[in-house]
């Protein structure tokens, strides 16, 4: 979902950026519309296959190294454990580095706005706790997002697994199913069944489509290497 905002005068890291924030992750009423961010709306899902999981924080990237290509294995690895497409997922994660994906950026952001989003994929708290769920990074906490990538895209992962569970099996909409997962990961599971039940998505879920079908040959790319 969007939600968008600006630092205020003394906030140094958002002015120095330069940039509007905005958060995913959340749940939203059936319109085609901005949704609200944070609300839990996925289901806990079939828990996860007996791969690898995130039973520790790996080490904490440095602020440059947020380019969503140099997560091509962790996102490839990610997305087989939860049945979902790698090249979705990436693209995801190009739709999400709007903003800098700095610990310390994101930790000074979201004692301003407590409702702000963490982690490379941009998770709201609610939804991670609602995906954890049954899931081999159940013990794991919502504050250690911004350090740890592979836990981000861990939980995007599954809220996306958990998303298409929730579509239904002939969706009216003439979109397909990667394109109502992107819409329901960005606007919530709410808008996401409204879009697949014929909604029209509105300028703010188009835009987030127009910029999905962008980032889409970059992912591949991206994966590819």
């Amino acid at each position: 979902m969007r939600r968008y905002g600006r630092a205020v005068a003394g906030m140094v890291a958002v002015l120095a950026f330069g940039i509007v924030v905005h958060g995913c992750h959340g749940s939203g009423p059936g319109s085609a519309g901005a949704a609200r961010p944070g609300a839990a709306t996925a289901s806990p899902g079939a828990a996860s296959p007996g791969a690898p999981g995130s039973a520790s924080p790996s080490a904490a990237p440095s602020a440059n190294a947020y380019d969503p290509a140099n997560f091509a294995a962790q996102v490839r690895t990610r997305a087989g454990q939860a049945g979902i497409d790698p090249q979705l997922l990436m693209a995801i994660l190009y739709n999400e580095s709007y903003k800098p994906h700095d610990p310390a950026f994101e930790r000074a952001w979201q004692k301003m706005k407590p409702d702000a989003a963490f982690g490379i994929a941009n998770m709201h708290q609610a939804a991670f706790d609602d995906t954890k769920v049954g899931r081999d990074f159940a013990n794991r906490s919502w504050q250690e997002l911004p350090d740890d990538p592979d836990l981000a895209i861990e939980a995007a992962a599954w809220f996306l697994h958990d998303l298409a569970a929730q579509l239904p099996a002939h969706p009216t909409a003439a979109l397909t199913k990667d394109e109502l997962l992107a819409l329901g990961y960005n606007a919530g599971a709410g808008n996401m069944l409204a879009f697949a039940h014929g909604t029209a998505p509105g300028s703010a879920a188009r835009s987030y489509l127009d910029q999905l079908h962008a980032n889409w040959a970059k992912a591949a790319t991206a994966l590819a290497q």
